[in-house]
């Protein structure tokens, strides 16, 4: 404890609303006795709109300060996995806010440029763990208050899918939308942490089970959307920095310029529509004693004159939209976007409080709504020393799969630890032959992409690696009397090299998958044009006697377009 106090410079104390002493640290530790536990002995911090038990709980407001009777689950799993905390850090009052500087505990300096913003609303959470005072600490995020700080101080921050974690023990913001974030500094310590405390919890009322199996990866060289517009508000450096980013991500993954329009009208839904009215429901009572912050009284007070009307209709207006982005999403395997489109000083935030407030959630404040989940990632310095960052989006339930990307990008463009000079270790590449509890299995016909029973490959989590060719010694047969039409795969010497695809499917999925194949299709295994042997799609030879012979034709596709142009 007098070592981490003695790193705290007086511009840092807005870093915490309440820091433990020394005895309550040694009480903690003294309370473990296994050291096999996952976070044994490891200290972290906690965004003070979150439960202690017997700790006072504040959201950055003190006429709202009680005491915690009960610990927020989130926060007991990692206590119980040996963790230490060491304090609850500061915020945007009421978690309202994306700047960092609307607390009455003072502005949360950049760690970079105390002259800068942090980013909120989580502003204390994403600093300490900059500055290396603990490895991880929690926030929550409603609008961006995950990505938003982590993309100003060069650390990770994970958004999970709402409902995949207990929010009880949190004060609410727009309860529908809160999720409980982690920032740390390497993709693989925030993933580690957020399993150990997400799962379902009966006594939430808003969460829900995770369906089975999860999307463990994304494809080798992934389709990842970026928008085709990108506002910037002035800020060169920023947008300088994205086309430097945007070369490094094409060097492993395609990327598709998207109409991102239905994502920036959703976001204006947030802060514009009655979801205004969820933070009300906490405030009324201290709008009542104007116990608020100015700024945050002005953003809440219009939810007074808002009806049950509007909450429907916005509502509707919502539910179109959220078709809209998943017909969006599903020309793509993941988007790409800024993490913001800049940056502001604390004394231009100070001048245009509410505006600049609003840009930077250009790109954060669509995803709750959506039902989607992010990633926000180390994307190095602009020429003023200022960190950046990109931030991954995916569908619900897809934070495996881009945390997997995440150690890819690591990978390939190596950070430091927030705000130290300290080295990260870089993620280890996979080991030849290593599928991580994975299975690689090629298809041949109707379970190609845009295929009819593509979706058995999808519903169990497979994910797409490559489109390749098999070994030049197949051939290719459309059989008889099958619905939807099949082919048959059989391997001989004077055959030719076959389309196929390479689908990553969980070995825990592979005996369900296999159960729906009808003869006289089968497993077995087949040799792709540079030599690797994979699981794929074989027929029994009895079956070729009345099947049409395609293999000239070279792929399924090929055939299946004749018989839609005949």
């Amino acid at each position: 404890m007098k070592a981490l106090s003695a790193q705290l410079q007086d511009s840092e104390r807005a870093l915490w609303i309440h820091l433990l002493d020394e005895s309550s640290l040694l009480a903690q530790a003294e309370r473990l006795s296994d050291p096999s536990l996952p976070l044994y002995g490891v200290p972290f911090a906690v965004k003070d709109n979150i439960d202690v038990g017997s700790l006072p709980t504040t959201a950055a407001c003190p006429a709202y300060t009680y005491t915690a009777k009960e610990t927020a689950p989130a926060v007991q799993a990692l206590l119980d996995a040996g963790a230490i905390l060491v304090g609850k850090t500061n915020l945007d009052q009421l978690a309202t806010g994306l700047v960092g500087v609307r607390s009455p505990y003072g502005e949360v300096p950049n760690p970079f440029n105390p002259d800068y913003i942090s980013g909120g609303s989580s502003a204390g959470s994403a600093a300490v763990v900059s500055l290396g005072l603990v490895p991880f600490a929690l926030g929550t995020d409603t609008a961006g208050s995950g990505r938003v700080p982590a993309a100003f101080t060069n650390t990770v921050g994970l958004k999970p899918t709402k409902g995949s974690m207990s929010t009880r023990g949190v004060v609410p913001a727009c309860r529908t939308l809160d999720c409980i974030s982690v920032f740390a500094l390497s993709v693989e310590d925030a993933q580690n942490v957020y399993d150990l405390f997400r799962g379902y919890d009966e006594l939430d009322g808003y969460a829900r089970p995770a369906p089975q199996p999860l999307p463990a990866a994304l494809p080798e060289r992934p389709r990842l959307g970026i928008p085709k517009d990108t506002p910037w508000f002035g800020d060169q450096r920023a947008a300088a920095a994205w086309q430097r980013h945007l070369e490094e991500l094409a060097e492993i993954a395609e990327l598709i310029p998207l109409d991102t329009g239905v994502l920036r009208e959703t976001a204006e839904l947030l802060y514009q529509g009655p979801w205004v009215a969820e933070r009300y429901t906490v405030a009324e009572p201290l709008l009542e004693k104007d116990a608020l912050l100015p700024v945050i009284r002005d953003v809440i007070l219009p939810a007074r004159d808002m009806s049950a009307a509007d909450g429907f209709r916005a509502q509707y207006r919502l539910a179109d939209l959220r078709r809209e982005a998943d017909q969006l999403m599903a020309k793509v395997d993941a988007l790409v976007v800024p993490s913001t489109p800049g940056i502001h000083t604390r004394a231009a935030v100070a001048e245009e409080p509410v505006k600049l407030n609003s840009q930077l959630g250009t790109w954060t404040n669509f995803v709750n709504l959506l039902d989607m989940c992010a990633l926000a990632l180390p994307g190095g310095f602009r020429d003023d020393g200022l960190p950046v960052g990109v931030t991954l989006i995916g569908g619900a339930w897809q934070d495996g799969a881009l945390a997997e990307f995440g150690r890819r990008w690591q990978r390939h463009r190596p950070w430091k630890a927030g705000a130290t000079d300290n080295a990260l270790p870089v993620p280890a590449e996979p080991e030849a032959g290593s599928d991580d509890g994975m299975v690689t299995v090629a298809v041949v016909g109707a379970h190609l992409t845009g295929m009819p029973l593509n979706h058995q490959l999808t519903d169990r989590g497979a994910v797409l690696l490559e489109s390749t060719r098999t070994a030049p010694c197949y051939r290719l047969y459309a059989l008889a009397n099958t619905t939807p039409p099949k082919p048959g795969l059989i391997k001989g010497a004077d055959g030719a090299a076959i389309e196929i695809e390479l689908w990553k499917l969980p070995v825990s999925e592979f005996g369900s998958f296999v159960a729906l194949i009808p003869a006289p299709l089968g497993i077995g295994t087949l040799e792709t044009e540079d030599g690797r042997q994979v699981k794929g799609f074989i027929c029994e030879g009895w079956a070729i006697d009345d099947a049409t012979d395609i293999t000239a034709l070279g792929g399924w596709r090929h055939y299946i377009r004749g018989l839609s142009n005949a």
